[in-house]
Protein backbone atom coordinates (compact mmCIF):
# COMPACT_ATOMS: atom_id res chain seq x y z
CA UNK A 1 0.00 0.00 0.00
CA UNK A 2 2.87 2.38 0.73
CA UNK A 3 4.29 1.97 -2.76
CA UNK A 4 0.84 2.39 -4.26
CA UNK A 5 0.29 5.73 -2.54
CA UNK A 6 3.70 7.02 -3.61
CA UNK A 7 3.04 6.06 -7.22
CA UNK A 8 -0.27 7.96 -7.19
CA UNK A 9 1.28 11.22 -6.03
CA UNK A 10 4.74 11.04 -7.56
CA UNK A 11 3.40 10.09 -10.98
CA UNK A 12 1.95 13.60 -11.14
CA UNK A 13 5.14 15.26 -9.97
CA UNK A 14 7.86 13.50 -11.97
CA UNK A 15 7.04 14.96 -15.39
CA UNK A 16 9.95 14.98 -17.88
CA UNK A 17 10.93 18.42 -19.01
CA UNK A 18 11.27 19.00 -22.73
CA UNK A 19 8.63 16.77 -24.28
CA UNK A 20 5.83 17.20 -21.76
CA UNK A 21 4.85 20.81 -21.99
CA UNK A 22 1.09 21.20 -21.74
CA UNK A 23 -1.76 23.58 -21.44
CA UNK A 24 -5.11 22.39 -20.10
CA UNK A 25 -7.80 22.08 -22.74
CA UNK A 26 -9.97 24.77 -21.15
CA UNK A 27 -7.21 27.42 -21.48
CA UNK A 28 -7.03 28.35 -25.15
CA UNK A 29 -4.83 31.46 -25.04
CA UNK A 30 -2.15 32.67 -22.65
CA UNK A 31 -3.65 35.26 -20.32
CA UNK A 32 -1.71 38.50 -20.24
CA UNK A 33 -0.01 39.40 -16.95
CA UNK A 34 -2.05 41.90 -14.99
CA UNK A 35 -1.79 43.80 -11.75
CA UNK A 36 -4.68 41.82 -10.29
CA UNK A 37 -2.87 38.54 -10.98
CA UNK A 38 0.32 39.80 -9.37
CA UNK A 39 -1.58 40.94 -6.28
CA UNK A 40 -3.82 37.87 -6.00
CA UNK A 41 -4.66 37.00 -2.40
CA UNK A 42 -3.34 33.89 -0.76
CA UNK A 43 -5.58 30.86 -0.45
CA UNK A 44 -7.40 28.35 -2.64
CA UNK A 45 -7.38 29.10 -6.38
CA UNK A 46 -8.89 27.52 -9.44
CA UNK A 47 -6.70 26.09 -12.17
CA UNK A 48 -7.27 29.13 -14.39
CA UNK A 49 -6.39 31.48 -11.52
CA UNK A 50 -3.24 29.48 -10.76
CA UNK A 51 -2.16 29.70 -14.40
CA UNK A 52 -2.86 33.45 -14.53
CA UNK A 53 -0.80 34.04 -11.37
CA UNK A 54 2.02 31.86 -12.65
CA UNK A 55 2.19 33.74 -15.96
CA UNK A 56 2.16 37.08 -14.16
CA UNK A 57 4.84 36.20 -11.61
CA UNK A 58 7.20 34.04 -13.68
CA UNK A 59 10.82 35.21 -13.68
CA UNK A 60 11.54 32.98 -16.65
CA UNK A 61 8.93 34.80 -18.76
CA UNK A 62 10.26 38.14 -17.53
CA UNK A 63 13.72 37.15 -18.77
CA UNK A 64 12.42 36.29 -22.25
CA UNK A 65 10.41 39.51 -22.34
CA UNK A 66 13.59 41.44 -21.54
CA UNK A 67 15.31 39.64 -24.42
CA UNK A 68 12.41 40.64 -26.67
CA UNK A 69 12.83 44.26 -25.60
CA UNK A 70 16.54 44.04 -26.42
CA UNK A 71 15.65 42.62 -29.84
CA UNK A 72 13.31 45.58 -30.43
CA UNK A 73 16.20 47.95 -29.77
CA UNK A 74 18.38 45.90 -32.13
CA UNK A 75 15.77 46.33 -34.88
CA UNK A 76 15.65 50.07 -34.21
CA UNK A 77 19.45 50.22 -34.39
CA UNK A 78 19.54 48.40 -37.74
CA UNK A 79 16.91 50.76 -39.12
CA UNK A 80 18.81 53.82 -37.88
CA UNK A 81 21.87 52.70 -39.87
CA UNK A 82 20.03 53.75 -43.06
CA UNK A 83 19.38 57.29 -41.81
CA UNK A 84 21.70 60.32 -41.96
CA UNK A 85 24.13 60.87 -39.12
CA UNK A 86 24.40 64.49 -37.98
CA UNK A 87 27.02 65.50 -35.45
CA UNK A 88 28.34 68.67 -33.87
CA UNK A 89 32.11 68.76 -33.49
CA UNK A 90 34.32 71.20 -31.71
CA UNK A 91 37.93 71.49 -30.66
CA UNK A 92 40.79 73.59 -29.45
CA UNK A 93 44.42 73.18 -30.42
CA UNK A 94 47.36 75.03 -28.95
CA UNK A 95 50.40 75.18 -31.24
CA UNK A 96 53.91 76.50 -30.82
CA UNK A 97 54.83 79.96 -31.95
CA UNK A 98 56.08 80.31 -35.52
CA UNK A 99 57.71 83.11 -37.45
CA UNK A 100 55.16 85.09 -39.35
CA UNK A 101 55.43 84.99 -43.12
CA UNK A 102 54.79 88.23 -44.92
CA UNK A 103 54.98 89.45 -48.52
CA UNK A 104 56.34 92.90 -49.18
CA UNK A 105 54.89 94.69 -52.22
CA UNK A 106 56.22 97.96 -53.68
CA UNK A 107 54.43 100.93 -52.24
CA UNK A 108 52.52 98.84 -49.73
CA UNK A 109 52.96 97.72 -46.22
CA UNK A 110 54.07 94.07 -45.80
CA UNK A 111 51.15 91.63 -46.19
CA UNK A 112 51.15 88.87 -43.56
CA UNK A 113 49.94 85.63 -45.20
CA UNK A 114 50.85 83.17 -42.44
CA UNK A 115 50.50 84.81 -39.03
CA UNK A 116 51.51 83.33 -35.67
CA UNK A 117 48.21 82.07 -34.23
CA UNK A 118 48.94 79.54 -31.42
CA UNK A 119 45.28 79.30 -30.27
CA UNK A 120 43.18 77.42 -32.83
CA UNK A 121 39.42 76.96 -32.38
CA UNK A 122 37.10 74.90 -34.56
CA UNK A 123 33.35 74.11 -34.62
CA UNK A 124 31.69 71.96 -37.28
CA UNK A 125 28.22 70.66 -38.11
CA UNK A 126 28.85 67.35 -39.91
CA UNK A 127 26.53 65.16 -42.02
CA UNK A 128 27.20 61.58 -43.20
CA UNK A 129 24.59 59.54 -45.10
CA UNK A 130 25.14 56.09 -46.67
CA UNK A 131 22.80 56.26 -49.66
CA UNK A 132 23.66 52.87 -51.18
CA UNK A 133 25.02 49.79 -49.38
CA UNK A 134 24.16 47.09 -51.89
CA UNK A 135 21.23 45.94 -49.72
CA UNK A 136 23.39 45.26 -46.65
CA UNK A 137 21.62 47.50 -44.13
CA UNK A 138 18.17 46.38 -45.34
CA UNK A 139 19.15 42.71 -44.98
CA UNK A 140 20.51 43.28 -41.49
CA UNK A 141 17.31 45.05 -40.44
CA UNK A 142 15.13 42.22 -41.76
CA UNK A 143 17.40 39.69 -40.03
CA UNK A 144 16.92 41.56 -36.75
CA UNK A 145 13.16 41.54 -37.24
CA UNK A 146 13.21 37.80 -37.89
CA UNK A 147 15.18 37.23 -34.68
CA UNK A 148 12.62 39.37 -32.83
CA UNK A 149 9.86 37.18 -34.20
CA UNK A 150 11.72 34.06 -33.07
CA UNK A 151 11.99 35.43 -29.53
CA UNK A 152 8.23 36.09 -29.55
CA UNK A 153 7.70 32.42 -30.40
CA UNK A 154 10.11 31.46 -27.61
CA UNK A 155 7.89 33.43 -25.26
CA UNK A 156 4.79 31.56 -26.48
CA UNK A 157 6.54 28.23 -25.93
CA UNK A 158 7.70 29.24 -22.45
CA UNK A 159 4.17 30.24 -21.52
CA UNK A 160 2.87 26.89 -22.69
CA UNK A 161 5.61 25.12 -20.72
CA UNK A 162 4.70 27.03 -17.60
CA UNK A 163 1.02 26.28 -18.04
CA UNK A 164 1.87 22.58 -18.19
CA UNK A 165 3.98 22.76 -15.05
CA UNK A 166 1.20 24.55 -13.18
CA UNK A 167 -1.39 22.08 -14.47
CA UNK A 168 0.73 19.15 -13.35
CA UNK A 169 1.32 20.68 -9.92
CA UNK A 170 -2.35 21.56 -9.53
CA UNK A 171 -3.54 18.05 -10.33
CA UNK A 172 -0.84 16.69 -8.02
CA UNK A 173 -2.41 18.68 -5.18
CA UNK A 174 -5.91 17.50 -6.12
CA UNK A 175 -4.83 13.87 -6.34
CA UNK A 176 -2.82 13.99 -3.10
CA UNK A 177 -5.80 15.49 -1.33
CA UNK A 178 -8.06 12.78 -2.73
CA UNK A 179 -5.56 10.15 -1.60
CA UNK A 180 -5.71 11.67 1.88
CA UNK A 181 -9.49 11.42 1.89
CA UNK A 182 -9.42 7.82 0.70
CA UNK A 183 -6.95 6.86 3.43
CA UNK A 184 -8.95 8.76 6.05
CA UNK A 185 -12.11 6.85 5.12
CA UNK A 186 -10.17 3.59 5.16
CA UNK A 187 -8.71 4.42 8.56
CA UNK A 188 -12.19 5.12 9.94
CA UNK A 189 -13.40 1.75 8.63
CA UNK A 190 -10.39 -0.08 10.07
CA UNK A 191 -10.82 1.61 13.45
CA UNK A 192 -14.48 0.59 13.50
CA UNK A 193 -13.48 -2.93 12.55
CA UNK A 194 -10.81 -2.88 15.30
CA UNK A 195 -13.41 -1.93 17.89
CA UNK A 196 -15.63 -4.74 16.65
CA UNK A 197 -12.73 -7.23 16.83
CA UNK A 198 -11.94 -6.18 20.37
CA UNK A 199 -15.55 -6.66 21.36
CA UNK A 200 -15.56 -10.11 19.83
CA UNK A 201 -12.33 -10.95 21.69
CA UNK A 202 -13.93 -9.86 24.93
CA UNK A 203 -16.85 -12.18 24.15
CA UNK A 204 -14.45 -15.03 23.48
CA UNK A 205 -15.51 -15.42 19.85
CA UNK A 206 -12.08 -14.88 18.22
CA UNK A 207 -8.47 -15.52 19.17
CA UNK A 208 -6.12 -12.65 20.27
CA UNK A 209 -4.07 -12.78 17.06
CA UNK A 210 -7.04 -11.35 15.12
CA UNK A 211 -6.87 -8.24 17.30
CA UNK A 212 -3.12 -7.96 16.72
CA UNK A 213 -3.63 -8.20 12.94
CA UNK A 214 -6.28 -5.49 13.02
CA UNK A 215 -4.07 -3.21 15.15
CA UNK A 216 -1.14 -3.73 12.77
CA UNK A 217 -3.34 -2.83 9.80
CA UNK A 218 -4.60 0.27 11.62
CA UNK A 219 -1.03 1.40 12.35
CA UNK A 220 -0.09 0.88 8.72
CA UNK A 221 -3.01 2.98 7.55
CA UNK A 222 -2.00 5.76 9.94
CA UNK A 223 1.53 5.68 8.50
CA UNK A 224 0.16 5.92 4.97
CA UNK A 225 -2.04 8.85 6.06
CA UNK A 226 1.03 10.71 7.38
CA UNK A 227 2.88 10.08 4.12
CA UNK A 228 -0.14 11.26 2.13
CA UNK A 229 -0.27 14.51 4.12
CA UNK A 230 3.44 15.04 3.47
CA UNK A 231 3.05 14.47 -0.27
CA UNK A 232 0.12 16.89 -0.35
CA UNK A 233 2.21 19.55 1.40
CA UNK A 234 5.06 19.01 -1.09
CA UNK A 235 2.65 19.30 -4.02
CA UNK A 236 1.21 22.52 -2.60
CA UNK A 237 4.72 23.93 -2.13
CA UNK A 238 5.48 23.18 -5.78
CA UNK A 239 2.26 24.91 -6.85
CA UNK A 240 3.17 27.96 -4.78
CA UNK A 241 6.62 28.06 -6.37
CA UNK A 242 5.17 28.05 -9.85
CA UNK A 243 2.41 30.59 -9.21
CA UNK A 244 4.43 32.94 -7.02
CA UNK A 245 1.54 32.89 -4.55
CA UNK A 246 2.83 31.90 -1.08
CA UNK A 247 -0.59 30.66 0.03
CA UNK A 248 -1.86 29.03 -3.15
CA UNK A 249 -3.62 25.68 -3.04
CA UNK A 250 -6.24 24.01 -5.20
CA UNK A 251 -9.77 25.25 -4.67
CA UNK A 252 -11.43 21.97 -5.61
CA UNK A 253 -11.40 19.00 -7.92
CA UNK A 254 -11.93 21.36 -10.88
CA UNK A 255 -13.86 18.74 -12.80
CA UNK A 256 -10.95 16.32 -12.72
CA UNK A 257 -13.32 13.42 -12.18
CA UNK A 258 -15.53 14.25 -15.16
CA UNK A 259 -15.21 12.37 -18.40
CA UNK A 260 -12.27 13.39 -20.59
CA UNK A 261 -12.94 14.34 -24.17
CA UNK A 262 -12.07 12.37 -27.27
CA UNK A 263 -9.54 13.30 -29.92
CA UNK A 264 -9.48 13.63 -33.69
CA UNK A 265 -7.51 11.36 -35.98
CA UNK A 266 -3.79 11.20 -35.25
CA UNK A 267 -2.78 12.27 -38.77
CA UNK A 268 -4.93 15.40 -38.53
CA UNK A 269 -3.46 16.16 -35.10
CA UNK A 270 0.09 15.82 -36.44
CA UNK A 271 -0.63 18.21 -39.30
CA UNK A 272 -2.11 20.75 -36.89
CA UNK A 273 0.83 20.42 -34.51
CA UNK A 274 3.42 21.02 -37.25
CA UNK A 275 1.65 24.25 -38.19
CA UNK A 276 0.95 25.49 -34.68
CA UNK A 277 4.03 24.66 -32.58
CA UNK A 278 5.78 27.93 -31.61
CA UNK A 279 9.13 26.14 -31.32
CA UNK A 280 9.02 25.23 -35.01
CA UNK A 281 8.04 28.76 -35.97
CA UNK A 282 10.96 30.10 -33.93
CA UNK A 283 13.36 27.79 -35.79
CA UNK A 284 11.96 28.96 -39.14
CA UNK A 285 12.38 32.59 -38.11
CA UNK A 286 15.97 32.01 -37.05
CA UNK A 287 16.73 30.16 -40.29
CA UNK A 288 15.35 33.13 -42.22
CA UNK A 289 17.45 35.48 -40.08
CA UNK A 290 20.58 33.44 -40.86
CA UNK A 291 19.80 33.62 -44.60
CA UNK A 292 19.40 37.38 -44.37
CA UNK A 293 22.70 37.73 -42.54
CA UNK A 294 24.36 35.78 -45.34
CA UNK A 295 22.77 38.18 -47.82
CA UNK A 296 24.12 41.12 -45.83
CA UNK A 297 27.65 39.67 -45.95
CA UNK A 298 27.32 39.06 -49.69
CA UNK A 299 26.24 42.68 -50.20
CA UNK A 300 29.69 43.83 -49.09
CA UNK A 301 31.07 42.86 -52.50
CA UNK A 302 29.04 45.67 -54.10
CA UNK A 303 30.11 49.33 -54.11
CA UNK A 304 29.16 51.41 -51.09
CA UNK A 305 28.11 55.00 -51.79
CA UNK A 306 27.77 57.75 -49.22
CA UNK A 307 27.30 61.49 -49.21
CA UNK A 308 28.71 63.88 -46.68
CA UNK A 309 28.79 67.52 -45.87
CA UNK A 310 29.52 70.04 -43.18
CA UNK A 311 29.56 73.61 -42.03
CA UNK A 312 32.70 74.94 -40.31
CA UNK A 313 33.14 77.92 -38.03
CA UNK A 314 36.81 78.28 -37.06
CA UNK A 315 39.46 80.64 -35.84
CA UNK A 316 41.55 80.61 -37.92
CA UNK A 317 39.73 78.88 -40.75
CA UNK A 318 42.31 76.73 -42.61
CA UNK A 319 40.17 76.79 -45.77
CA UNK A 320 40.59 80.53 -46.15
CA UNK A 321 43.84 82.12 -47.31
CA UNK A 322 45.54 84.05 -45.98
CA UNK A 323 45.09 82.88 -42.39
CA UNK A 324 43.61 85.37 -39.99
CA UNK A 325 42.95 85.32 -36.28
CA UNK A 326 39.22 85.86 -36.92
CA UNK A 327 36.17 83.59 -36.75
CA UNK A 328 35.30 82.63 -40.34
CA UNK A 329 32.85 80.18 -41.90
CA UNK A 330 33.12 77.62 -44.68
CA UNK A 331 31.20 74.57 -45.91
CA UNK A 332 31.79 71.42 -47.94
CA UNK A 333 29.78 68.66 -49.65
CA UNK A 334 31.09 65.35 -50.91
CA UNK A 335 30.11 61.99 -52.36
CA UNK A 336 32.29 58.94 -51.85
CA UNK A 337 32.40 55.45 -53.31
CA UNK A 338 34.06 52.48 -51.64
CA UNK A 339 34.48 49.17 -53.45
CA UNK A 340 36.36 46.36 -51.80
CA UNK A 341 38.11 44.48 -54.58
CA UNK A 342 40.04 42.00 -52.47
CA UNK A 343 39.87 41.26 -48.75
CA UNK A 344 41.92 38.10 -48.48
CA UNK A 345 38.84 35.82 -48.36
CA UNK A 346 37.30 37.33 -45.24
CA UNK A 347 33.93 38.06 -46.87
CA UNK A 348 33.75 34.57 -48.40
CA UNK A 349 34.45 33.00 -45.02
CA UNK A 350 31.74 35.08 -43.28
CA UNK A 351 29.27 34.26 -46.05
CA UNK A 352 30.01 30.55 -45.80
CA UNK A 353 29.59 30.63 -42.02
CA UNK A 354 26.20 32.37 -42.28
CA UNK A 355 24.95 29.93 -44.95
CA UNK A 356 26.08 26.95 -42.89
CA UNK A 357 24.23 28.29 -39.83
CA UNK A 358 21.09 28.70 -41.93
CA UNK A 359 21.40 25.13 -43.23
CA UNK A 360 21.81 23.83 -39.68
CA UNK A 361 18.64 25.59 -38.54
CA UNK A 362 16.68 24.24 -41.50
CA UNK A 363 17.87 20.74 -40.64
CA UNK A 364 16.64 21.27 -37.09
CA UNK A 365 13.22 22.16 -38.49
CA UNK A 366 13.06 18.81 -40.29
CA UNK A 367 14.17 16.99 -37.15
CA UNK A 368 11.60 18.88 -35.10
CA UNK A 369 8.85 17.66 -37.44
CA UNK A 370 9.90 14.08 -36.70
CA UNK A 371 9.89 14.77 -32.98
CA UNK A 372 6.43 16.35 -33.16
CA UNK A 373 5.08 13.39 -35.12
CA UNK A 374 6.32 11.01 -32.44
CA UNK A 375 5.18 13.23 -29.58
CA UNK A 376 1.63 13.59 -30.91
CA UNK A 377 1.32 9.85 -31.53
CA UNK A 378 2.64 9.07 -28.05
CA UNK A 379 0.34 11.59 -26.37
CA UNK A 380 -2.69 10.32 -28.29
CA UNK A 381 -1.88 6.75 -27.24
CA UNK A 382 -1.43 7.85 -23.63
CA UNK A 383 -4.79 9.60 -23.66
CA UNK A 384 -6.61 6.62 -25.19
CA UNK A 385 -4.95 4.26 -22.71
CA UNK A 386 -5.76 6.43 -19.70
CA UNK A 387 -9.39 6.82 -20.80
CA UNK A 388 -9.69 3.06 -21.04
CA UNK A 389 -8.04 2.72 -17.62
CA UNK A 390 -10.79 4.86 -16.04
CA UNK A 391 -13.47 2.39 -17.09
CA UNK A 392 -11.38 -0.51 -15.80
CA UNK A 393 -10.84 1.29 -12.49
CA UNK A 394 -14.59 1.85 -12.13
CA UNK A 395 -15.18 -1.87 -12.60
CA UNK A 396 -12.43 -2.61 -10.09
CA UNK A 397 -14.10 -0.41 -7.48
CA UNK A 398 -17.51 -1.99 -7.99
CA UNK A 399 -16.03 -5.47 -7.67
CA UNK A 400 -13.99 -4.52 -4.58
CA UNK A 401 -17.00 -2.93 -2.84
CA UNK A 402 -19.13 -5.98 -3.55
CA UNK A 403 -16.38 -8.30 -2.31
CA UNK A 404 -15.99 -6.25 0.87
CA UNK A 405 -19.73 -6.39 1.49
CA UNK A 406 -19.83 -10.15 0.98
CA UNK A 407 -16.82 -10.74 3.25
CA UNK A 408 -18.37 -8.52 5.91
CA UNK A 409 -21.57 -10.56 5.88
CA UNK A 410 -19.61 -13.78 6.06
CA UNK A 411 -17.56 -12.41 8.95
CA UNK A 412 -20.71 -11.51 10.85
CA UNK A 413 -21.96 -15.04 10.19
CA UNK A 414 -18.72 -16.44 11.58
CA UNK A 415 -17.56 -18.11 8.36
CA UNK A 416 -14.82 -15.57 7.49
CA UNK A 417 -11.78 -14.43 9.45
CA UNK A 418 -10.69 -10.96 10.47
CA UNK A 419 -7.81 -11.26 8.01
CA UNK A 420 -10.32 -11.76 5.19
CA UNK A 421 -12.10 -8.55 6.17
CA UNK A 422 -8.86 -6.57 6.26
CA UNK A 423 -7.79 -7.94 2.87
CA UNK A 424 -11.14 -6.90 1.40
CA UNK A 425 -10.76 -3.40 2.80
CA UNK A 426 -7.23 -3.15 1.41
CA UNK A 427 -8.51 -4.28 -2.00
CA UNK A 428 -11.19 -1.58 -1.95
CA UNK A 429 -8.63 1.06 -0.94
CA UNK A 430 -6.32 0.00 -3.74
CA UNK A 431 -9.22 0.17 -6.22
CA UNK A 432 -10.08 3.73 -5.13
CA UNK A 433 -6.47 4.83 -5.39
CA UNK A 434 -6.19 3.18 -8.82
CA UNK A 435 -9.21 5.16 -9.99
CA UNK A 436 -7.77 8.41 -8.63
CA UNK A 437 -4.51 7.77 -10.44
CA UNK A 438 -6.28 6.74 -13.67
CA UNK A 439 -8.42 9.89 -13.83
CA UNK A 440 -5.52 12.21 -12.97
CA UNK A 441 -3.36 10.49 -15.57
CA UNK A 442 -6.10 10.96 -18.16
CA UNK A 443 -6.33 14.67 -17.39
CA UNK A 444 -2.59 15.10 -17.66
CA UNK A 445 -2.48 13.05 -20.86
CA UNK A 446 -5.10 15.34 -22.34
CA UNK A 447 -3.10 18.38 -21.25
CA UNK A 448 0.12 16.96 -22.70
CA UNK A 449 -1.62 16.30 -26.00
CA UNK A 450 -2.85 19.88 -26.06
CA UNK A 451 0.72 21.07 -25.54
CA UNK A 452 2.02 18.75 -28.23
CA UNK A 453 -0.48 20.39 -30.58
CA UNK A 454 0.94 23.81 -29.75
CA UNK A 455 -2.19 25.05 -27.92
Amino acid sequence: MKSLLLVVVLSLQAVPGSVERVVPSRVQAPPSPSASARQAPDGPVTLDEAIAQGLANSQRLAEIQARAEAADFAVAGRHAAELPLVAVQGGYVRTNHVDEFAIALPGRAPQIVYPDIPDNYRARLDLQWPIYTGGRTDALERAARAERGAIAKDLDAARADLRLEITRAYYAVVTARESERVLARSLEAIDAHLNDVRARLASGLIPPNDVSSAEAQSSRQRLLSIEAATQRAIAEADLRRLTGNPGATSKGDEGIFSQTRGTASVDALIADAIKARPERQALEQRAASADLRAAAVDAAKRPQVAVGGGYDYARPNPRIFPRRADWQTSWDASISLTWSLWDGGRRAAEYGEARANAAALKTRVDDFDRQVTFEVRARALELASSQAAIAVADEEIRAAVEAERAIGERYKAGVATSTDVLDAQVARLQAELDRTRAIATARLAEARLERALGK
